[in-house]
């Protein structure tokens, strides 16, 4: 059974950067890692708590270093994490 957006809502966290938001969708995580170990900054470590299915999501260790850069996004292979820039008009 699929859930509603309001559902997906409630599992996303949010989370202001110096230059937008990061998002993680917890739900959607299966703990690869690579967004903890491939992040330039070194913003993200393994949560201690567990999602649905078990795995242990990232969660932010220093975002004020976060840059918005999205490789996170980039590297993530379950569309989990992601980052958005405030006022980019490109």
């Amino acid at each position: 059974m699929s859930k509603t957006i309001k559902e997906e809502e409630k599992t996303t966290k949010k989370w202001k950067t110096d230059k937008g938001h990061l998002y993680i969708r917890e739900d959607y995580c299966k703990g690869c890692g690579y967004c903890i170990e491939f992040c330039p900054q070194d913003v993200l470590e393994e949560s201690e708590g567990f999602n649905e299915k078990g795995y242990h999501p990232p969660k932010p260790k220093a975002i004020d270093q976060c840059v918005n850069c999205g490789f996170c996004g980039i590297i993530c292979p379950d569309f989990a994490i992601w980052d958005e820039k405030e006022g980019n008009d490109e």
